[in-house]
């Protein structure tokens, strides 16, 4: 089987434009389509095809991958690439889904004809950008291997979570992943402004749990984010993770379960948001503390 595909990337916000680069590295032909075109005029200059539109994208396309905002993002543009599209074609998912959203796009890719994976990605800006992401997925055997060339590209792990790609377990894994993330962001943020506020140096603080239990490279990294003002560019943007935010506790309340944790952080990132500060990186929520 030839491994060098053409790909084509419909949406190159920070992950996406990532993403499309490491399969350019990787020698596969890449066409790229984003809303805002200015964002696929770097990825040009790499050697991808920029497209007017998704479906001028998605002609001829081995692959359809998509990274975009939300579940209604991903039917708008797959409907709108649908007369460029050929039967059979494999569609790797990558954006991140709530759980209502799965039927729908499961039954989407069967009108379309498509084969489906579903490919959720854990990790940010840098590891995305080092090809060092992973992949959350599920998929038929036979569609995993026609796909797999572009999940070696994009991911240094590919974690098969089911055969069935309409049953969402790639998406509950990943909700559940970013849980977590959300949480320890949060948690960031604001031991940095308790901290502040008492009149405690937030390096003090880290001075006390280094090489402990409850020393975290990722918590390291988000208060480093606030304390150097880096939360611009985004690693993980304030107004990407509100939306996981409310997935995750979207789907934790059609389950019965409370999240209070996570319903207080989607609660400050809307806050946050409303500042002004919806481009910047996650640890912004930090400022919902002032």
């Amino acid at each position: 089987m030839d491994t060098k595909l053409k790909v084509a990337v419909l949406g190159t916000g920070i992950m996406g434009a990532a993403m499309a680069r490491n399969l350019l590295g990787a020698g596969h032909e890449v066409s790229v389509w984003n809303r805002d075109a200015a964002k696929t005029e770097p990825l040009a200059a790499d050697g991808a095809k920029r497209a007017a539109n998704p479906a001028e994208a998605v002609a001829d396309a081995d692959v359809v991958l998509t990274m975009l905002y939300d579940a209604a993002a991903v039917e708008q543009v797959m409907r709108s690439a649908a007369r460029g599209l050929k039967p059979g074609t494999a569609w790797v998912q990558s954006t991140t889904v709530g759980m209502r959203d799965v039927p729908v796009l499961a039954g989407l890719a069967a009108e379309l004809g498509l084969d489906l994976v579903e490919a959720p990605v854990s990790g940010t800006r840098a590891p995305a950008e080092a090809g060092q992401l992973l992949v959350l997925a599920a998929g038929p055997e036979a569609v995993r291997q026609r796909v797999a060339p572009v999940l070696d590209a994009i991911g240094a792990r590919t974690i098969w979570t089911g055969e069935d790609s309409s049953q969402g377990s790639a998406a509950r894994l990943k909700l559940v992943v970013n849980s977590w993330v959300i949480a320890a962001s949060n948690a960031a943020g604001e031991v940095v402004a308790l901290a502040e506020a008492l009149g405690v140096d937030p390096q003090q603080f880290l001075g006390v749990i280094e090489g402990g239990g409850l020393d975290l490279p990722y918590l390291r990294t988000k208060m480093g984010l606030i304390t150097d003002d880096g939360l611009e560019p985004a690693s993980f943007a304030v107004d990407t993770a509100r939306k996981d935010a409310h997935l995750i506790v979207d789907a934790a309340t059609e389950q019965g379960v409370k999240l209070d944790g996570a319903e207080a952080f989607a609660a400050r990132l809307d806050r946050v948001s409303e500042q002004g500060r919806a481009k910047q990186d996650m640890a912004a929520a930090y400022y919902a503390s002032r």
